[in-house]
């Protein structure tokens, strides 16, 4: 005859052996889901070094501050308005002026970040010298894989003018534009700093513009070039964003 205190040690023993199985599942998941994610990259940058950003879709991010169920925020901004997006780093203050006429999502997403304190004591992850010239930045995790825990579409993606016939168009030194994953609406936190023009395929919103004082430091950074000599990778001199703030003009 089975005891209470046995079944009750029973029913814990199966408890605990169940907790075990849903841990080791989700392990396996994980592991897949970040191959697959490790392979999509890949792809990305075998075609021709396309800069990307992966958005945080999936699991708890410590700084992620979406809105209900991780949504993107509702508006809270002046849609016609003009915004400063204020960056002080330990290379120099940049400031990125964003029309909300042409980005309104872009920009109340940037404002509902800053205003979180989203960005500060972040580092920009990557930098690009050839090819493309751009400084990579906006990841809490600072390893281009993560994100607020939602994703804002695509906008004024004809802003910069019609492609060339190699279906890219110029991004001028100055822009500031939207990293994604290289698909249509998974724009996150990460954006890069063009300080050299550079062709890319119209698929990155661009939402702001350099002063000059931000675009000469951002060059500097570039000069200094990149982790490894491939001309891709972390910057040699390390770029943190101290503070954001977003305000109107």
């Amino acid at each position: 005859m089975v005891t209470s205190d046995q079944r009750r040690r029973q029913l814990a023993r199966d408890k605990y052996a169940r907790q075990q199985q849903r841990r080791a599942e989700t392990r396996r998941k994980a592991k897949r889901r970040n191959t697959v994610i490790a392979a999509s990259l890949a792809v990305l940058l075998a075609g021709g070094g396309a800069v990307y950003g992966s958005v945080q879709l999936f699991g708890d991010d410590a700084k992620n501050t979406g809105a209900e169920a991780g949504g993107e925020p509702k508006m809270s901004i002046e849609a016609k308005g003009s915004y400063d997006l204020a960056l002080k780093t330990n290379e120099g203050d940049i400031t990125i002026t964003m029309d909300a006429a042409k980005t309104p999502r872009t920009v109340n997403s940037f404002k509902h970040l800053a205003d979180k304190k989203y960005f500060d004591g972040t580092k920009c992850h990557r930098l690009t010298t050839g090819g493309i010239f751009v400084l990579q930045c906006g990841d809490p995790e600072g390893t281009g894989m993560g994100g607020p825990g939602y994703t804002i579409p695509d906008e004024n993606l004809d802003g910069l003018g019609k492609p060339g016939a190699d279906g890219k168009v110029t991004y001028k030194a100055g822009t500031v534009a939207m990293a994604n994953t290289g698909q249509p609406g998974t724009g996150g936190s990460q954006f890069f700093l063009v300080y050299k023009d550079s062709k890319l395929p119209p698929q990155y919103t661009p939402f702001g513009t350099m002063d000059a004082a931000g675009l000469a430091a951002v060059q500097k950074v570039g000069a200094a070039g990149a982790e490894g000599g491939q001309g891709d990778g972390a910057p040699k001199k390390p770029v943190t964003i101290e503070k954001a703030a977003v305000s109107a003009k």
